[in-house]
């Protein structure tokens, strides 16, 4: 009994124990509570009056923000209000203007209802005075008509009849003084004229249609070009297509090709293949590759350097290339960049003369004969040839039009068009500006000739000044000087009329009448 309540006693005194524990526990995890929640409502204090601060601070940026906007935004109305007032001041005082305008317009018009009616009077008293003229002229007439026992027409007849043997009377002395004057200074004369004809007919000619000469220091140079048994010649002409003639000409090897490029290409490789002296297959064809690609190049520069000096602009680089071609080609021996060159300066001066686009004109000018430089064959005409490249790299419509219709080969829809056509033909109608075959020229000036033959009273014809110039002998017999005016003026146009030629003709008549006596 006694172990059962000494082990009920210790179970209660560990109870008791647990308990007490226990409750000291609680009483710290209290204590330690109350802390945290004391520390976390200091935090949301603290917490709450940054807020406070910072949503203060934005309503401030804002209110600042807002007033900033306000007072810019009266500024601005102020300003506004300011011009809308300056705005009412002016058109009061133009207002003020145009009635002063209109006041003396009125009172321009009664000035001019009066002048009108003084005008009116004075016509119709000069008409009366003029009727009255005309009859006292009539009377007048006939009074003199009866006295001097000849009609008016007679009488002036024969004072012009009288007037013209007097002129002729004083222009054969002179005629006669002058050709004195001449025998005097005939020497200094004779030599200004000759020098004048050569400043004349010294123009600039084109390269050649079909043949470069190509010069040599010696001709040992020759045999290193043929090589041995002709293989650097055969390798030159494959690689260029040039015929290249060695021949016994002192220092010089012709180049015949009927392309300018192949001529260029051929003449720069054998001027590098001299200079460096080695010269064989290999590096002839190295050579003509390198001479190829800087001939490319040289060309696209060409044709960069022509449109900046003409002021054109965003050409296409194909089209580039191409005006720079026009260098290596010539037509009837006139260099095609020069020619094409010059029709566009004309074409632009010629468009600003008439109000038309100077811009597109100069440019139509130098891409009007771009046709003649093709990239493959084509039987396609050089004009509507070169309309469709022009329209393939993008040019307007007006340029395109014009390039086509310069030869009338479309029909001309621009005004800028015929401005073209005009400016190729000024351009190669000018003397010296191109060649014409032998045979077709000879032919022109005999027909010339043989056309003033046809006359009566025509005993020589001479055609002069490249055929220029057609100066028609008459027998003075048969042909007076009044004649001799007439078959001047009927000459030109027989030649305008039935003969093609570039250019102008001057006709000129020569009747001479000698009289030759001798003393004895």
């Amino acid at each position: 009994m006694e172990p059962l309540i000494i082990a009920l006693v210790a179970v209660f005194a560990l109870t008791v124990g647990f308990v007490a524990g226990y409750f000291i526990k609680l009483k710290v995890l209290s204590k330690k509570g109350e802390e945290i929640i004391s520390e976390a409502t200091n935090k949301a204090e603290i917490i709450k009056k940054d807020k406070i601060l910072e949503a203060r601070e934005n309503f401030l940026k804002l209110k600042t923000e807002h007033d900033e906007s306000t007072k810019e935004a009266n500024i601005k109305l102020q300003r506004f209000e300011n011009k809308l007032h300056q705005f009412e001041s002016n058109l009061n005082t133009r207002k003020d203007e145009l009635q002063k305008r209109v006041k003396q317009i009125e009172l321009k018009k009664k000035e001019i209802s009066a002048i009108r009616e003084n005008l009116t009077l004075q016509i119709e008293i000069v008409e009366k005075k003029n009727i009255e003229l005309e009859e006292l002229y009539s009377n007048q007439v006939d009074k003199l008509e009866s006295i001097a026992g000849m009609s008016k027409d007679e009488a002036k007849t024969q004072l012009i009849q009288s007037l013209k043997d007097e002129a002729k009377a004083e222009a054969m002395q002179q005629v006669n003084e002058i050709i004195e004057d001449a025998k005097l200074t005939a020497h200094e004369e004779a030599r200004k004229i000759v020098i004048k004809t050569i400043q004349r007919v010294g123009s600039d000619i084109a390269a050649n249609n079909s043949i470069t000469v190509f010069h040599i220091d010696n001709d040992e140079i020759k045999g290193r070009i043929i090589g041995r048994e002709g293989r650097n010649i055969r390798t030159l002409e494959a690689a260029t297509g040039v015929e290249i003639i060695v021949d016994d000409t002192p220092e010089a090897i012709v180049l015949s090709s009927f392309d300018p490029l192949r001529r260029e290409v051929a003449r720069l490789s054998l001027q590098q293949l001299v200079a460096d002296g080695r010269i064989h297959p290999a590096r002839i064809e190295d050579i003509i590759a390198k001479t190829k690609k800087q001939l490319e190049e040289e060309i696209l520069e060409v044709g960069k350097r022509t449109c900046i000096d003409l002021g054109i602009h965003n050409l296409h680089p194909q089209l580039m290339r191409l005006v720079g071609k026009m260098k290596y080609r010539s037509s009837y021996g006139q260099n095609l960049l020069q020619h094409s060159i010059e029709t566009a300066k004309l074409s632009a001066i010629m468009a600003a003369e008439l109000g038309l686009n100077v811009k597109l004109a100069k440019r139509a000018g130098l891409l009007h004969d771009i046709g003649k430089v093709p990239e493959e064959e084509t039987d396609t005409p050089h004009a509507l040839y070169g309309m469709q490249i022009a329209e393939k790299h993008g040019e307007k419509a007006e340029v395109c039009n014009a390039i086509g219709a310069h030869h009338d080969e479309i029909e001309m829809n621009t005004m800028i068009s015929p401005l073209i056509q005009i400016c190729d033909g000024i351009s190669g109608a000018r003397p010296g500006a191109r060649r014409e075959v032998v045979e077709s020229y000879t032919k022109r000036l005999q027909d010339l000739e043989t056309l003033a033959l046809s006359y009566k009273g025509v005993s020589k014809t001479y055609a002069i000044q490249a055929g220029r110039e057609l100066r028609v002998i008459v027998a003075s017999e048969k042909v007076s000087d009044k004649e001799a005016d007439i078959l001047s003026y009927e000459i030109a146009k027989k030649i305008q009329k039935e003969m093609t030629y570039p250019g102008q003709i001057k006709v000129t008549v020569i009747r001479e009448r000698r009289a030759v006596n001798f003393a004895k």
